[in-house]
């Protein structure tokens, strides 16, 4: 049951949120640790033991609050309330900033974080977006925190502009009758289910997502999707072109309608091949040394032609199945 067992920096638990969580959680183990940021305990661990560390939570307090410009669905990707993540997709770009430590990290001082981010919306000429979700899933933090409903509707009444995530998880009823007041876009992660099942280990089932799509939507969020990333495997057409028709079969009409979609190709490296061959030693190898090639820093890119060949396919297959559906980027 997660979590199994509880890292802490000690000061956390003078926030009200830590005080809440070792309330919540008081029949685990907590362990005070001094930096949520470097555990020995956990740095010396085997990259066998990935998927048991993924069933560690660390309590902590965030000291890095530096935004950073982006240009695709947002103006700057926000540090907020959690980084890391309990799921295990064999393919996760975090592995790569943390290591074997990509577990999941939520921090307590939430009132600080999001009174920044109302005074930069509110201090801007224009409004802007701010991506609050791209160290974790917020939607699967909540369950633990219960932060998002509150980070909504706090945002909602006091900022300008608008905040977005993704998620690839369909616990969104705690956010249904939320007064967003139009200002949260969220973002559905979608992939083909083979995929889903067999990397993107402890996710929601792709009916699951759209179903909490279609729900979000209707509840009057603004609504987006994500294919990401794109693995180009041996039946990747076929993966692909069935995702799609599920897309447009199973998508509410006022979905297909408003919604936008990016499309991202997976970027894979050198340690998260390391962490999979040891910890999934029977799970789908995602290294093809005949379609990748490095990109620096020990990662791997899809070759230029095969790249082009899934852009053009994924053009023109979402034309016909979702012409209303705007391709916002291929990445």
């Amino acid at each position: 049951m997660f979590p199994e067992t509880i890292y802490y920096e000690p000061e956390a638990l003078e926030y009200p949120l830590g005080i809440v969580l070792q309330k919540k959680y008081s029949d685990r183990n907590w362990t005070p640790v001094k930096s949520h940021n470097s555990i020995e305990e956990m740095q010396k661990k085997e990259n066998s033991e990935f998927a048991r560390m993924k069933q560690y939570l660390i309590v902590g307090v965030r000291k890095t609050h530096k935004y950073v410009e982006n240009h695709k669905v947002s103006d700057f990707l926000v540090p907020y309330t959690s980084s890391g993540c309990s799921a295990m997709c064999l393919y996760c770009y975090l592995v790569c900033n943390y290591n074997k430590c990509s577990y999941l990290r939520v921090f307590v001082n939430r009132e600080q974080m999001l009174e920044r981010l109302i005074k930069t919306a509110n201090a801007s000429a224009r409004p802007l977006t701010f991506e609050i979700g791209s160290n974790s899933d917020l939607v699967l933090e909540n369950t633990v925190t219960e932060n998002l409903p509150w980070t909504i509707e706090e945002f909602a009444q006091n900022g300008n502009g608008t905040i977005t995530f993704p998620t690839k998880f369909d616990m969104v009823d705690p956010l249904l009758t939320l007064k967003h007041r139009g200002k949260v876009i969220f973002r559905m992660s979608v992939n083909p289910e083979g995929i889903i099942r067999r990397i993107e280990i402890g996710t929601s089932p792709l009916n699951a997502r759209i179903q909490a799509l279609n729900k979000m939507n209707e509840a009057g969020y603004k609504t987006g999707m994500l294919i990401a990333p794109v693995i180009l495997m041996d039946d990747w057409q076929t993966q692909y072109g069935e995702l799609i028709d599920t897309l447009a079969s199973e998508l509410s009409e006022n979905v297909r309608k408003t919604s936008f979609i990016e499309i991202i190709f997976m970027t894979y490296s050198y340690v998260q091949n390391a962490i999979n061959q040891a910890a999934f030693p029977n799970a789908p190898p995602l290294f093809d040394k005949e379609r990748q090639t490095g990109r620096g820093n020990g990662k791997y890119c899809y070759r230029q032609p095969l790249r082009e060949e899934g852009e053009i396919f994924f053009r023109d297959k979402l034309e016909k199945a979702l012409p209303n559906v705007k391709i916002l980027y291929i990445a």
